[in-house]
């Protein structure tokens, strides 16, 4: 068992209480049994992720919408385990979907994991809503510090000069300036 995948156990096995459902889904190997947990009704979230998780990491596309939205969701937690599962489904819409959900301003809170994703991803997406993304965070009394941290360092990772002129503004912000100034120095001549 993958640590990320330990993980989840452990924190939705405290989720799940006594529920067999639980050590079903966790010993199973028939993805259709997996499958079906994300469609039937009445399933809690709990059993929801872990069943995502599970088919996302097996490369299933069933799981892709039911990740998504989890990547999106309000919990830090299941927002990491949605964008871990994403990286190792290798569904072609992954990056479409997290450059959508990092430049949502109605969701920009919970926008730190579909960053890191997209720089794990180094989609064609990524600069593009890095950029975007990062210009919003740059305004004066921004609330969302992290995410646009996220942003610097991730442009700095993806080594694209069309970064070049959103990090030089951040390198005005005392708290992206100095990651700012290693993400520059990345960026090729």
């Amino acid at each position: 068992m993958d640590e990320e995948l330990r993980s989840l156990t452990e924190r939705l096995r405290n989720e799940a209480g006594a529920s067999p459902a639980y050590d079903r889904l966790v010993a199973t190997e028939d993805l259709d049994v997996l499958a079906a947990a994300l469609t039937e009704p009445g399933q809690p979230l709990w059993a929801r992720e872990l069943a995502a998780f599970r088919l996302g990491a097996a490369g299933d596309g069933r799981a892709f919408e039911a990740l998504v939205l989890l990547l999106n969701h309000r919990e830090p937690r299941r927002c990491a385990s949605a964008a871990h599962a994403l990286a190792r489904l290798g569904d072609p819409r992954t990056a479409r979907a997290a450059a959508a959900l990092a430049t949502n301003e109605l969701r920009v809170a919970y926008a730190l994991h579909p960053v890191r994703l997209l720089v794990e991803l180094r989609a064609p997406e990524a600069v593009p809503a890095l950029v975007t993304t990062l210009r919003r965070r740059l305004r004066p009394h921004d609330p969302h510090r992290t995410v646009a941290l996220a942003c610097v360092t991730g442009l700095g990772a993806l080594g694209d000069a069309r970064a070049r002129p959103v990090l030089n503004d951040a390198l005005a912000h005392p708290v992206l300036a100095e990651e700012a100034v290693r993400a520059l120095a990345r960026l090729p001549d």
